[in-house]
């Protein structure tokens, strides 16, 4: 039986989930899609987002065609492969000047048009049809969106002059206006997208969170974002808390509290809106019977039943990759580079602390520097260590100074318009990276004497953007003298000797997914990943209650999937407590996986 669900209340003709990767937001969008046609609605499921799995969820195969559902009636699904998009994207915008330009320029180009950016660009570009023209889609009721555009993307549509005019005259060096030259519809059809989406009668924004501290700052930094383009409502659906009916494990009591905290704390952004929560389910959401249950109260049987033997759980290959195996053989170089990667809410910067307190406490010294605004870390351990120096990168000092550095070298000479165009290009998450690697590069050059942990770095994208410009490689020749050798950050990264990147992710398959897409975009850069951490296992903290169990099992494919890609893997298990501070940032390298 169905609990009430108030984002489905009176649903418009268009919803759109957006939250972070491994919040749920495809299993809810699949089982809204299910609960309208059970209402008698025809609704039409469309995925854009890269790490979606739509097709494995329902079990079946969706391209980018309209694919009804067996068994399902009333509901079709559609999924845009955003790399097929880029593909298409990008070869409309090489193709008039290949043969024209040597192949040099044709690779940095191709590198400028491989980024988020050009991504969602081209993804948006694919489905402004779903939104301006109803004729073509005029026989569904509702249009469900499993990802939704950001407002940085939307605002630039919006952006008036001509983008082709402003790359031609040479005006800029941007990361996001470089893939919008390719566009070819007309911006009024944009334009009445954008106004579909901005009405609240026709679309309601549904923002999808876990109830994590870093998840629900995501959902407000993205309603905050919506909202300078006109989208001003929202509702809140807090996916995944632990039932109740769990049990007393210390385990299940401590990840209870640690929920209840981070709701109670939830940004004040957000905190009005409508909000749902939704229960933790024993299995994985895949298969129309699992999705129809995600709205509905958990039995009790369901949570307090025996359950069957999980296979791998107690095997010894979960509990022989202890995250301490990967201090050992980094501490055999006695220096280097150590940056762990990975999207947010893993749990890369606890990773990287903990790596760093292993090795201060061995006797070596080391510099752990941190772009994490939420700056406990730092605060915990500086000073508190002998041979630790703790540093903080600030994200939000390092973007500022290179806005305005751009603003007033290369903006100088534009007009209004043309201003406007760049200062929104800047606000992109591409040149948030090229302004955190100006400060990123000066510490990589400590790690030639010294261990340097680094706990968020460029993407591999970003590193090429840079080095196929060579604007990088001629900066530092002008420094040290043309008749000088010299090392680039790219060129230390990529070497394995002195670079050990550890890609850090959690056992669920979006966060799996992220992670595989992030080591493909450092391989294109020259950089292979060294290692792979799973934080926050179930499976690697032996859980006794039945539920935690099957939450287990759960794991195993994609602990499975994992050691499939790297012959080096470390899990840590989830904790009742936070890995804060030294004391339990030491346990994490001194504990094989142990039941909690």
């Amino acid at each position: 039986m169905l609990t009430s669900v108030k984002f489905l209340e009176n649903s418009p003709r268009f919803l759109f989930f957006t939250g972070k990767g491994g919040v749920g937001k495809t299993s809810v969008a699949c089982a809204t899609a299910l609960a309208l046609a059970r209402r008698g609605k025809s609704v039409l499921l469309v995925s854009t987002d890269p790490a979606s799995n739509v097709g494995q969820v329902f079990g079946l195969t969706i391209g980018n065609t309209v694919t009804p559902l067996r068994g399902v009636p009333g509901v079709s699904a559609l999924e845009i492969d955003p790399e097929q998009a880029v593909a298409a994207y990008r070869e409309r915008i090489i193709a008039p000047v290949r043969g024209l330009l040597p192949e040099s320029e044709l690779a940095g180009i191709a590198e400028s048009l491989s980024g988020s950016c050009t991504t969602e660009i081209a993804s948006f570009d694919e489905f402004t049809n779903l939104l301006a023209d109803d004729g073509s889609y005029g026989e569904f009721d509702h249009i469900v969106f499993d990802t939704a555009p950001t407002g940085h993307t939307i605002r630039l549509l919006q952006l008036p002059g001509s983008w082709s005019d402003f790359l031609a005259a040479g005006k800029g060096d941007p990361s996001c206006l470089g893939p919008l030259s390719g566009l070819e519809k007309h911006k009024q059809v944009y334009a009445k997208a954008v106004q579909a989406l901005t009405d609240p009668d026709r679309t309601r924004l549904v923002l999808v969170s876990r109830a994590q501290p870093s998840s629900l700052r995501e959902i407000e930094r993205t309603y905050l974002e919506l909202n300078q383009i006109g989208i001003g409502s929202g509702y809140v659906v807090i996916n995944g808390v632990l039932p109740e009916a769990v049990g007393d494990e210390a385990l299940a009591q401590a990840l209870r509290a640690r929920e209840a905290a981070a709701i109670a704390a939830i940004p004040e952004a957000v905190a009005a809106l409508p909000r749902d929560v939704l229960e933790l389910k024993p299995g994985n959401m895949v298969g129309i019977p699992a999705l129809e249950s995600l709205f509905a109260a958990t039995p009790g049987a369901a949570i307090a039943g025996g359950a069957a033997p999980v296979p791998g759980i107690d095997d010894a290959g979960i509990d022989d990759a202890p995250l301490a195996a990967l201090v050992n053989e980094v501490e055999l170089s006695g220096h280097g580079l150590v940056m762990c990667m990975g999207k947010g809410g893993v749990g890369k910067t606890t990773v990287a602390a903990a790596i760093a307190v292993a090795l201060a406490k061995r006797g070596h010294a080391v510099h752990l520097t941190t772009t994490d605004p939420a700056a406990h870390l730092t605060e915990t351990l500086h000073g508190s260590l002998p041979g630790l120096r703790v540093s903080r990168i600030d994200p939000e000092a390092a973007i500022q100074e290179y806005r305005s550095h751009v603003m007033d070298t290369k903006g100088r000479s534009l007009d209004v318009a043309e201003r406007a165009a760049l200062a929104e290009d800047l606000l992109s998450p591409c040149t948030d990276e090229v302004a955190v690697f100006r400060q990123f590069s000066r510490v990589v050059q400590e790690s030639r004497r010294q261990f340097v942990v680094i706990d968020t770095a460029p993407t591999g994208h970003t590193l090429l953007l840079l080095d196929a410009t060579g604007s990088y490689h001629r900066e530092i020749s002008r420094q040290v003298g043309a008749t000088m050798g010299f090392v680039t950050p790219l060129m230390r990264l990529q070497d394995p000797a002195q670079t050990k990147v550890i890609l850090v992710t959690l056992a669920e398959t979006t966060p799996v997914l992220e992670a595989e897409e992030l080591q493909d975009d450092l391989e294109r850069a020259g950089i292979h990943p060294w290692a792979w951490v799973i934080n926050n296992s179930i499976a690697a903290a032996h859980p006794e209650l039945s539920f935690l169990r099957a939450r287990a099992a759960g794991e195993m494919e994609q602990i499975a999937r994992v050691r499939a890609l790297t012959d080096r893997v470390a899990l840590i298990p989830l904790l009742p407590e936070e890995p804060i501070g030294e004391e339990r940032l030491s346990a994490l390298t001194a504990l094989s996986s142990q039941p909690a």
